[in-house]
């Protein structure tokens, strides 16, 4: 139950339920177009002003401006738009954190922890910027102003006095600069502790194991221009229109170079039906360029079963004309256990597969015919097959096809993992890993003179344990929302709870901040938008997008206040603290110049050589990527088929498989409206998606009002008080929006070995609410 903490402060642990008049409208058929300009132009003028917000936004992704602090999509290396590099989600990213609206002493003397506990995420991301320095001492309900030295003292106390290093939790955000991340991680090793949590837990973690083993390299191997040149792109557990929306460009230029696109999901979103591109006058007249050639409406979780029943076609028709189908030069050459796999495929029926997946014989022999005649074959994921207890087998499975085909390691082919954060994928190539690799460790003490610790940290569901356990007794974050992001809300907040202090470097009030340990401290930084004056000067930092490109970026507007620091600066002054008398770092020299980071990330990270050079290209450099040029560094050396069973979720009568998504008016836990627009959800957040038939047999009518059940090893995790929604969704399966669904989620159903919660696939029952 969703009920009211005891201990230590009476807060709520997840916010009361808070509704409002809910309207449904049809599902949009077409994403972009004048009506996401006007969206962004609105939030642009409501936050931050009209002139300011268009003078700022044309400096978005744009070479030598600031890049966006939403998705990780990439640029184009070439020449960019003059008007527009950036979507509709970009605009509203842009006006949350250059918003007028301020966060200060008088704020918090106005408001309680506990009364702020109460509001939902929509309203603390919307009171404003945080000004300066924020504690919460023990007992106290408000927080309170403090001086930055003060904080930086509070800390180093309080790290200082734990009886193992391992009793501290460093957290990442993805929205952390390189500098940052590297600085991050270095003060985490200097202390003593590899527990280097980060957001890559909660997402693509699951991408990173499966293509680790699979193709030597835990990331995409393709580049934007393969999108464009790709002759077969598979979208799948993917939404671009809301979670990508530049994605959508790439896509409409493959369709126009000849290309297909397929959409793989249990939900056909409107960004993949069509694309209406703004800087293009004539398909705004003309009602926007469809984008998927035809979509599958696969059931939650139904992607293994899906890709095996169209290899096993596929092997059917390579019995019938052999070498005609697989690629046997390249699987022969490149990789290792065809035997093994073709032996557990020959096992499989299709039969069985359409069973599982939801998916017809004819809609999964026209897709074998699809992949049999095309060579350019890309395959583009994300949540929808990384948050699954299979989801490093769903990724095996994606791989499989591409290498039957010999599509990884040429132009045009190969992996495409969608991040989201803008910088995760470079947080965790400057070392943000629990468990980084003997190499970069010795790389980094030879660096700076230390001794890294080689014992594995603790990753994101292991920190909420810790917490849980007593043996995490201090968090800091650096960026993100841990409280509202993570699984099993109330069994995470209560963990937070445990904290002896918790420490959030924020730019905006979140959930995060009013769920804490004893203590608690907010960290005001400088938002990615904001000018960084050092005393070495102005500065820019970097970040790298989800194909691998690092690339500068430099703040173009004046910090909301003079207290804020940026992070790179605020983790020296944590450093100089705590480790005060006991390092050999230069820890102000690095936060007077960040050429001074870039100098010790060229020396410790590989890829990196000449990085204060190559990164002050326009387009920046691209990282190494063995994959991308058909070089798998494996144990082995070679390319890896594997074997991946067919998962079975087993329901009882009255139970459905849910998955938990985003609205269109969100970028992660950052909710910047109430409207759900593309699927024609309005003014409304707790809402179940269901398929009109499965409310039939329930008895269950549109609009009306259910409590939710999750249901985990005899477990039973209950939120009250939500619509059902009729919507276009698979027999069976449900959809609900997080953060508010988190809840349901439990900690230990986490993805096989990369122990990411398992948050598309949670089994729940539902039950007609009555008021209490």
């Amino acid at each position: 139950m969703e009920t009211v903490a005891s201990s230590p402060r009476p807060v709520h642990l997840v916010p009361p339920p808070r509704h409002r008049r809910l309207r449904l409208t049809a599902p949009e058929d077409k994403a972009a177009g004048v009506m996401a300009v006007k969206v962004a132009l609105q939030h642009l003028r409501r936050e931050m002003g009209f002139f300011a917000g268009m003078r700022t936004i044309g400096q978005m992704n744009q070479k030598g401006g600031f890049d966006c602090a939403g998705c990780a999509w990439p640029d184009p290396d070439g020449p960019r738009s003059a008007v527009a590099e950036y979507c509709e989600n970009g605009a509203k990213a842009l006006a949350e954190e250059a918003t007028s609206k301020r966060v200060n002493a008088r704020f918090f003397k106005r408001h309680s922890v506990v009364d702020l506990s109460t509001w939902p995420d929509f309203e603390l991301g919307k009171a404003g910027r945080i000004t300066e320095p924020f504690v919460l001492r023990q007992g106290s309900n408000h927080y309170e102003a403090i001086s930055w030295d003060d904080a930086f003292r509070l800390i180093a106390r309080e790290m200082n006095a734990l009886s193992s290093p391992n009793e501290a939790i460093f957290y990442t955000s993805g929205r952390t600069s390189n500098e940052a991340a590297f600085m991050w991680q270095l003060l985490a090793r200097e202390f003593g502790t590899n527990n280097l949590p980060d957001c890559s837990n909660m997402c693509h973690e699951s991408s990173g194991a499966a293509l680790s083993h699979t193709l030597g390299i835990g990331k995409g191997s393709v580049t934007l221009d393969d999108l464009h040149e790709a002759e077969l792109i598979l979208i799948v557990g993917q939404n671009p229109g809301t979670n990508h929306p530049r994605m959508l460009s790439a896509l409409e230029k493959c369709r126009r170079h000849g290309g297909t696109v397929v959409s793989i999901n249990p939900l056909f979103e409107a960004g993949l039906k069509k694309f209406t591109n703004p800087q293009d006058p004539v398909g705004v007249l003309t009602g926007g360029y469809e984008i998927a050639n035809f979509h599958l409406p696969v059931r939650v979780n139904g992607d293994v079963a899906l890709f095996k029943g169209i290899m096993r076609i596929l092997l059917e028709k390579e019995d019938q004309a052999p070498g005609t189908v697989f690629d046997w030069e390249f699987i022969r050459s490149k990789t290792d256990g065809i035997d093994a796999f073709l032996e557990d495929l020959r096992k499989v029926s299709v039969e069985e597969c359409v069973e599982e997946s939801g998916i017809g014989r004819g809609e999964m022999e026209k897709m074998a015919d699809l992949v049999a005649k095309k060579e350019k074959i890309i395959v583009c994921w994300a949540m929808g097959l990384t948050q699954h207890k299979n989801s490093v087998q769903n990724i095996q499975e994606v791989v499989n096809l591409l290498l039957l085909r010999g599509a990884v390691g040429k132009p045009g082919a190969g992996t495409c993992p969608v991040r989201g954060h803008s910088n995760v994928q470079g947080d965790r190539t400057m070392g943000i890993w629990e468990k980084m690799p003997e190499s970069f460790l010795a790389a980094l003490d030879a660096e700076f003179g230390i001794e890294s610790p080689r014992d594995h940290g603790v990753d994101t569901v292991g920190a909420i344990q810790a917490m849980a356990d007593g043996q995490g007794k201090i968090f800091i974050g650096m960026g993100g929302n841990f409280v509202s992001a993570t699984p099993d809300s109330e069994f995470t907040a209560r963990a937070m709870q445990n904290c002896r202090l918790t420490v959030h470097v924020s730019t905006k009030l979140n959930r995060s901040h009013v769920i804490t340990g004893e203590q608690a401290l907010i960290l005001p930084c400088i938002a990615r938008s904001e000018k960084d004056h050092q005393r070495g000067g102005t500065q820019f930092v970097t970040m790298e997008n989800s194909m691998g490109i690092v690339h500068s970026s430099q703040g173009v507007n004046r910090p909301v206040s003079g207290k804020l620091r940026s992070e790179p600066a605020i983790i020296a002054g944590m450093a100089q603290a705590i480790l005060k008398g006991r390092s050999q770092t230069n820890w102000q020299g690095m936060a007077d110049n960040y050429d001074q980071v870039r100098d010790h990330i060229a020396a410790v990270v590989p890829g990196c050589e000449d990085y204060n050079k190559r990164v002050r290209q326009p387009s920046g450099f691209y990282l190494p990527n063995g994959a991308r040029k058909g070089d798998f560094r494996t144990d082995i050396g070679k390319a890896r088929f594997t074997v991946n069973p067919i998962p079975k979720i087993e329901l009882a009568e009255d139970q459905y498989l849910l998955m938990t998504l985003r609205s269109h008016d969100q970028f992660n836990t950052t909710i910047y409206g109430l409207d759900d627009r593309y699927r024609g959800i309005l003014n409304e957040r707790r809402v179940i998606l269901m398929n009109k038939a499965d409310m039939r047999a329930a008895g269950l009518k549109s609009k009306q009002k259910v409590n939710v059940t999750s249901h985990f090893e005899g477990e039973s995790r209950v939120s009250e008080d939500w619509y059902v929604v009729p919507y276009d969704i698979p027999r069976r399966c449900l959809g609900a929006y997080f953060p508010e669904a988190n809840v349901l989620v439990p900690l230990r159903h986490t993805a096989d070995k990369s122990n990411t919660p398992a948050s598309k696939s949670v089994v729940v029952s539902l039950q007609a609410w009555k008021a209490t």
